[in-house]
């Protein structure tokens, strides 16, 4: 099982080659342009630097926001921050 942790308290773990979803809530409503979610992911392994994985968000609702990792691989064990822009 690997673990995958977000930069909400706790964590959530996945068998290789399953789908895990991360949750990201913001306390404010997310600003939005031509209809994306200006909120980014980032994923960050031990002892390297954060490396961005999406920019804008096309779905979710306006303050509550998921990533889904589909076919979970070795690789993909590692902290996930979401950052939001806000009005």
């Amino acid at each position: 099982y690997l673990q995958l942790t977000s930069n909400l308290p706790g964590a959530v773990s996945s068998a290789l080659g399953a789908s895990v979803t991360i949750r990201c809530k913001t306390s404010q409503n997310v600003y939005v342009v031509s209809s994306y979610h200006l909120l980014a992911w980032y994923q960050q392994r031990d002892g390297e630097t954060p490396k961005l994985l999406i920019y804008q968000a096309s779905s979710g609702s306006n303050s509550d926001f998921t990533l889904t990792i589909s076919g979970v691989q070795a690789e993909d064990a590692a902290v996930y921050y979401c950052q939001s822009r806000h009005d």
